[in-house]
């Protein structure tokens, strides 16, 4: 029996990509999972597919993080048996185009800061104080190495992921006279919708991302995640930065053509 069988473990953006590979992982581990995102037909088709091959126990929802007032009352509302959640993954996140700041979108900027952040902040105030109640509770933020290198064009969004990983280390210190740890998976380039998102569904710009390169999957991170979540109570993996072999910093790829 694994460890984490009957855990509840509540994942955001969990309809595709790391989101989905790190439901996967711990549906895989007999957790009962939390899982929430935009699009419900792909959070039924995940929920009849894990509970198909896993037996899993999952609680889906639609929810937009970014709307304050609906996390607050998707999380007061769970059932009781729902309510005890130790594994907080804030994963949902995404970019928005690959703009000079002075031609910027401001509603790409928005979605992002919203997204980000701000969904990140009113999902962890929702669910942190029932950890720290219980005095037991793994939160695991995904973050990325924008978080640690501004890269150009890049600006508005690596200024969000270095938010994340600022609130990360803000959360630990604020944590750490409680059992509760705090983590961040914080990876390079990991071939999902992402770049797809960034460029607004242009798949062909999009490929070019990942072209004459390795690139992570999202199984990789998820690993990661899982690791991260199974250490002894008293080992905290504060950070892991995550990158293809082929890439040294966000702007140093190594292409073979």
């Amino acid at each position: 029996m694994s460890i984490l069988s009957n855990s509840i473990v509540f994942i955001t953006g969990a309809s595709s990509g790391i989101g989905r590979s790190c439901a996967k992982k711990f549906a895989e581990a007999g957790s009962k999972l939390i899982l929430v995102a935009r699009r419900k037909e792909r959070l039924e088709s995940l929920a009849e597919e894990f509970k198909k091959q896993y037996k899993t126990l999952c609680y889906i929802d639609v929810l937009d993080v970014r709307d304050r007032h609906a996390v607050t009352k998707f999380v007061q509302k769970l059932p009781p048996e729902w309510q005890t959640i130790d594994i907080l993954i804030n994963n949902a996140g995404l970019s928005r185009g690959l703009d000079k700041l002075y031609q910027g979108q401001f509603e790409d900027w928005e979605e992002m800061i919203d997204t980000n952040i701000k969904g990140l902040l009113y999902v962890s105030r929702t669910v942190i104080p029932g950890m720290v109640e219980r005095k037991k509770g793994t939160i695991i933020n995904i973050g990325s190495i924008a978080g640690h290198d501004v890269y150009p064009n890049g600006n508005v969004y690596c200024a969000t992921k270095h938010a994340v990983d600022a609130l990360t280390k803000g959360m630990r210190m604020d944590l750490v006279d409680t059992p509760v740890r705090v983590c961040t998976i914080d990876p390079g380039l990991v071939e999902t919708e992402f770049s797809e998102v960034r460029f607004h569904g242009d798949k062909e710009r999009a490929k070019k991302t990942y072209q004459n390169m390795t690139p992570l999957t999202p199984d990789d991170i998820s690993d990661a995640v899982f690791y991260a979540a199974t250490r002894p109570p008293h080992v905290q993996i504060a950070e892991l930065i995550i990158m293809p072999t082929a890439q040294a910093s966000t702007t140093l790829v190594h292409r073979t053509q």
